[in-house]
Parts: structure tokens; C-alpha cells; sequence
């Protein structure tokens, strides 16, 4: 897809959530045709009077050629490329509602992060299943340390494109690539996915750490360990070591655990200061944490696949099952002792 095709073919992201937004400014920034869709026509017509996303990204309007519609049939019109940004959760009902409108539509990316909770699928699984013309065409995935207020105030920020279809991969690198996101490919769709997935439940435990306030020391190790049992699974899976020691991996690790823009780290925060699993979900004042549905799959899939997962379980318990957060902490430094590569 050269530069020219770009410009002149309109780019549909999916989503008004602050990560879809985002990345519909940064398309529109340089002069990309960027259709926005709203979930409904109301929404869609109360952001394109004010001129830019209030509650969301206040401060940083539309461009002349970022569009706003709630017009499903209309959207996908010669799009060279759509862009699900949207919940996990609502992923597929998104992509099922959505599907008779793109069948024309050459290059689907999936920039969610997240475990389908029921099927442990993710999101690149859930939308081939939803979208079978684009699975076998240009089905990708976007990862990585993608903070959406650094990336939307122009900071430099890189990311992971990853695809089965190497051109799907390289076309979509260009289209989102600029001077200040600079973006990689991975054949590696397993690993990237697992790793943007399984990284949020980390941070919970890291904001647990956080709240707790128990130090660099012991957040440091929490996130390693973390890094380790990510990587288990995921290799357990089949995807591939080295993507956990790249930008969906440790990158996006780092960024999530240690962020005060962090969602999932600041629920685990509000947790350990006594917050219901509801009250700190209802802080964050209608955004999600994907780690929160994400525990529940990843640990039903180390289960599936025997791989231990204690820090995974220690997560789930404080979350689901009323575990104080100390003596979730406790019980793992009283594990019995073992090699560290073990």
C-alpha cells in the first residue's frame, strides 16, 4: 500500500474509546481519511459538535479529514483498512454485528487486548470467526507499549504489527507508522496476542504491589516473576520465547506495570487500599481493565495446557474469592524454593 493509497482511501477504526480515538487522531494527524464509528448516531453527532472526544481526550480536536459517523453501511465504503478498538469483551459482538457491512474490506487489525472469557480465545481468533473473508486476506494484530495519552500528545512511542500474511503485516506497518510511532512486524500472532493479554493481569499484581506500597525492590521481582510465567504459557501455547523479550512482551510490560496512566495497575492500587473488586472497576469512570476478565481466562488456559501459574491464581483470588491482598502476597514469598530458570 504506497503513501498515496493511504491518503486517498479511507481508514475505518472502530471504537470512541480513548485507544480508538487515539489512533484515529494519530491517522488523521497526517492527512489520512479517517472514518470514527460511534456506536450510535446520537453519540456520533454529539462528538462531531463538540469537535473532539470531551470525556475521553479533551483538548485535542478532530482534523479536517477525521469524519465521526454512527452510519454502519456507510463507514466500510472503499475502506482500505478497518480498525477494531473496542473492549475485548464486546469484541465479538462487535465484529458479528458489524460483518455484513465488510465484505469488501482487505485488511482487518485487531488493536484489543484481552482473553475472550468464556473460550479463553484471542482476539484475532475471535474475529476470524466473525469475519472469515478477512482471515483469509489480512487479519493483524496491533501490540505493544501503547499508552494512549502519550501517543495522542505526539511522545515517541513503537509498536508490533503482527500477521500470518507478511504483506497484511507490511501494509498495515506502513499505514500506522510516523516520526513519532514507530511500528515493527511479527509473524508471531500467538505470542504478541498472549503477551498483550497476559501482561494486564501482571499489572494488576504490580498496583496490588503499588497500593501495598511495598517498594521498588518487591515490584521489580513481582514483574520479572510475572515475566516468567507469561512467558510459560505462552511457550506452553506454541508462540514463539523471543516475543516476550520484545515490545508486546517486556515493552509493554514495563509500560503497564509502572505507568500512572495505567488502567489495570491503578485498579489493582485501589484493590490493595480496600476497594470491592466493583468499587475500583466503577474509579475508573467507565473505562476497562482488561486484566480483570483476562485472570479468569489465562488461568482456565494454564490449567488446560498444566502449566503452573501461581502469580495468575494469587490475582484471581483477591479478585474473585476475597483474598486479602497481604496474604495473597504472603503465601507466594512462602512458595517452596526452586531454581529460578526452572
Amino acid at each position: 500500500m504506497s503513501t498515496n493509497a493511504q491518503q486517498n482511501a479511507p481508514v475505518t477504526v472502530i471504537g470512541t474509546t480513548t485507544w480508538g480515538t487515539t489512533i484515529a487522531l494519530m491517522l488523521a494527524l497526517r492527512h489520512v481519511r479517517v472514518r470514527l464509528l460511534a456506536r450510535t448516531e446520537e453519540e456520533a453527532a454529539r462528538l462531531r459538535e463538540a469537535g473532539e472526544h470531551t470525556q475521553r481526550l479533551p483538548g485535542y480536536p478532530f482534523p479536517p479529514s477525521l469524519s465521526v459517523t454512527g452510519d454502519r453501511a456507510g463507514a466500510f465504503l472503499n475502506a482500505a483498512a478497518v480498525i477494531f478498538a473496542v473492549p475485548s469483551n464486546s469484541l465479538r459482538e462487535n465484529a458479528h454485528g458489524l460483518a455484513p457491512y465488510l465484505g469488501g474490506v482487505r485488511l482487518v487489525v485487531s488493536a484489543s487486548k484481552g482473553l475472550e472469557r468464556d473460550t479463553t480465545k484471542r482476539m484475532s481468533q475471535v474475529l476470524a470467526e466473525e469475519l472469515p473473508d478477512a482471515a483469509s486476506t489480512g487479519l493483524c494484530a496491533l501490540s505493544g507499549p501503547n499508552l494512549a495519552r502519550e501517543i495522542v500528545a505526539g511522545l515517541p512511542s513503537s509498536a508490533v504489527i503482527a500477521s500470518a500474511n507478511p504483506e497484511a503485516a507490511r501494509q498495515v506497518q506502513e499505514l500506522l507508522n510516523s516520526s513519532s510511532f514507530r511500528v515493527y512486524t511479527n509473524s508471531d500472532v500467538l505470542g504478541v496476542e498472549l503477551a498483550g493479554a497476559l501482561k494486564n493481569v501482571v499489572a494488576l499484581g504490580a498496583g496490588i504491589s503499588d497500593g501495598l506500597r511495598f517498594g521498588d525492590n518487591a515490584k521489580a521481582a513481582f514483574v520479572a516473576r510475572g515475566l516468567a510465567e507469561v512467558s510459560r504459557l505462552g511457550i506452553a501455547a506454541g508462540a514463539s520465547p523471543a516475543t516476550f523479550a520484545g515490545l508486546a512482551g517486556i515493552g509493554d510490560l514495563i509500560a503497564t506495570c509502572f505507568s500512572s496512566l495505567s488502567r489495570n495497575r491503578m485498579l489493582g492500587e485501589q484493590i490493595a487500599r480496600g476497594r470491592s473488586l466493583q468499587e475500583a472497576v466503577n474509579s475508573l469512570g467507565g473505562q476497562v481493565a482488561e486484566g480483570v476478565d483476562t485472570t479468569s481466562a489465562a488461568l482456565r488456559m494454564g490449567r488446560e495446557l498444566g502449566v503452573g501459574m501461581p502469580i495468575t491464581e494469587a490475582v484471581y483470588r483477591v479478585l474473585f474469592e476475597g483474598l486479602q491482598p497481604r496474604q495473597a502476597v504472603a503465601e507466594l514469598m512462602g512458595r517452596e524454593l526452586r531454581a529460578e530458570l526452572e
